[in-house]
Parts: C-alpha cells; structure tokens; sequence
C-alpha cells in the first residue's frame, strides 16, 4: 500500500468519525469544531483526487469564514440543549427514514457503476484545468443546482440577519429617543399630603407640649 492510499483511508476515517460526532455531541460548539474537523478531512481528500481548487476553496471558505462564523453565533445564541431532547426522539423516526432513502440511493449508484467516457479522462485533464473545467461545468450542466444553491444562501443570510433582531427579555437597553423626548416637568412631581398616622415620637411630642 502506498502512501496516497495510506492518507486516502486516514481521512476517511478522521472525516466519518467526526461527520458523526457532529450529530452526537451533546455541546452545539462542540459539534461546531467536530464539522470544521470534517471539512478539514474532505479537503485533504480533494487534495489527493488532484483537485487543488477545491481543497483550498473548502479551507478558505468553509473552515475560514463560514464556520467561524457557525461557532460565533452558537456561542452567542445560548441554545438551550437540554430542553431539545425531547423533539430529538420524537423526529427521530423521520431523520431515520431519509438517512435510509439517501443510504439507498447511495448504495444503487455503487451498484450500477460509473459509465465509461469516450475521451480518456487523463486526456480531458491535460486539455484544461482544474478551475475552468469545474466553471464550465458549474455554469453549462449544473446551472439550475447553482441558482437554488443561490437562493438557498440567500435565505439563509435573511434568516441570521432576522436572529440579530431578536430581542431578548432579559436585555436592558437605552431609547435614545425617549431621552431626547423627556421633559423636566416630567421627571419628578412634588406631592404634598397630610400623614395618615403619625408615629410614637409625634404623639410623645405632642402630648408633651399640650402637657
């Protein structure tokens, strides 16, 4: 076995270890740092499939931008974990069912195999890049995936800038507004009224000087 195969099988196993742990950690960070382990794993895998454009794209883009910005905003979130075991069983006959549906289709695509190209694929290799190859693809066969990929990170940039709006109940803040609004009239109101009952020491005092 020779050494390419060597880290083929230990990024395999890196990734499916921590692919796993993502799902079972009890810590949402936690879980956050198993994905970017992950990610790293997949990179080191493209690395060896000669796809260098993608390994480094899943290093700058997903382990240096978006999972930071993953654990940033679960730690400043607070996601109440032990309130979410329940709803975790009660779906979990759902998430079981598509894991086995994707597990099917997975294992009927090993089955039928890969079709045979016509050109050699070392030949289409040499006749162009890596990156224009992946961008005629990306822009020819698979427009239609880009565009609901699109719309998809999209929505998810309205749905973090809607997480931002949120008011906690128990966050104080000052209304700037309602400061340059105030009025001195309205700030403190001099009431005078007669005591409803007076102490021991006013009867003592009065009963003196009436004496």
């Amino acid at each position: 076995m020779d050494y390419q195969t060597g880290f083929f099988y230990f990024f395999s196993a890196v990734m499916l270890v921590a692919a796993y742990r993502v799902i079972t950690a009890r810590n949402p960070v936690h879980a956050v740092l198993y994905l970017m382990l992950a990610f790293s794993q997949a990179s080191g895998l493209w690395l060896l499939l000669k796809a260098e454009f993608l390994g480094l794209t899943l290093v700058l883009v997903y382990l240096g931008a978006v999972m930071v910005l993953f654990l940033f905003v679960v730690m400043m979130l607070d996601i109440k974990v032990d309130g979410d075991r329940w709803s975790f069983w009660q779906n979990f006959p759902l998430a079981a069912s598509l894991g086995a549906l994707v597990a099917v289709e997975l294992i009927a695509v090993l089955w039928i195999g890969f079709p045979k190209l016509a050109v050699p694929v070392e030949a289409q290799a040499a006749a162009a890049g890596n990156t224009k190859a992946l961008g005629t693809l990306m822009y020819t066969h698979y427009l239609y995936p880009i565009e609901i990929a699109a719309v998809v990170l999209l929505v998810a940039m309205f749905a973090a800038i809607a997480l931002t709006l949120r008011q906690r109940k128990d966050s104080k803040f000052i209304d700037a507004g309602q400061q340059v609004r105030v009025k001195a009239a309205d700030r403190l109101v001099v009431v005078s009224m007669a005591a409803t009952q007076k102490t021991a020491q006013a009867t003592e005092a009065d009963e003196e000087s009436k004496a």
